[in-house]
């Protein structure tokens, strides 16, 4: 018959074996989990760098309200429009309605469109806004600008930069530009109560955006001015007040970041 004590210190001995194994174990997997880890971390992507633009404008017109600002950043392939061109059925809600939505839509569709953003609200004259977008720090060095808004006491008039050169600007660096003022060609300038959405044509029907065009031509230019009724245009709702000299807009770009 073995001894009771020495049966005690061997099952002490085998405590303290099974107690160091266990131990042992747990290192190894707390090792294995660092492991995991480890390599997960390492199939991280690297995050993306971006760079950042703001976009300030100011409204220069003594009497014409603006449209939100659609701001878009593209490739030289993209173009918001062409003079002597029929405009876009997009572009035509905007210069009609001052509603940018169906624009900035399709600018996104396109795969040489970087960004785009709206404006909160109306601009009134005078008053300025920022507009801050971010791209990719890889499209940088073929990065173009396009506004338009439009100017709501016309029939179909819009301001606009088309396609400004903005590559390869550095962090801080700044650039200005003036925005001509363009008649889409879509809308006779009857500048009546019942076809100009803006302030001006309070207590007519206000209509914007109408899918048929009766302008003399269907094609964008440059727009010629609002003839008033001051100038003794019959049925016209615009005064002196209304009339604006080119450039509309004044814009300044700054990159950020």
């Amino acid at each position: 018959m073995m001894n009771p004590s020495l049966l005690r210190q061997r099952g002490y001995s085998l405590r303290r074996i099974l107690g160091t194994l266990t131990i042992g174990a747990a290192v190894v997997l707390a090792g294995c989990s660092d492991d995991d880890d480890d390599n997960n971390d390492a199939q991280q992507p690297e995050p993306e760098v971006m760079a950042s633009y703001q976009v300030s404008i100011k409204n220069l017109t003594a009497g014409q309200p603006l449209s939100p600002i659609a701001v878009v950043l593209h490739e030289s392939s993209w173009k918001s429009f062409a003079t002597g061109e029929a405009a876009s059925s997009e572009l035509e809600q905007l210069a009609e309605g001052g509603d940018n939505t169906a624009y900035l839509d399709a600018a996104m569709a396109s795969a040489a469109v970087f960004n785009s953003a709206s404006g909160s609200g109306v601009l009134t004259p005078g008053s300025m806004e920022d507009i801050n977008l971010d791209v990719s720090a890889d499209s940088v060095g073929t990065l173009y600008l396009t506004l338009v808004s439009m100017l709501v006491n016309t029939n179909d008039a819009l301001a606009a930069l088309n396609a400004v050169d903005v590559k390869d600007m550095g962090v801080g660096e700044q650039l200005t530009f003036t925005a001509l003022t363009y008649d889409s060609g879509t809308e006779a300038n009857s500048e009546s109560a019942d076809t100009i959405p803006g302030p001006a044509a309070a207590g007519g029907a206000q209509e914007g955006y109408n899918a048929s065009r009766d302008d003399v031509r269907d094609a964008i230019y440059v727009h010629a001015g609002v003839v008033t009724a001051d100038d003794g245009l019959a049925g016209s709702v615009l005064l002196e007040t209304h009339r604006w000299d080119n450039p509309a807009i004044q814009v300044v770009v700054e990159r950020v970041q």
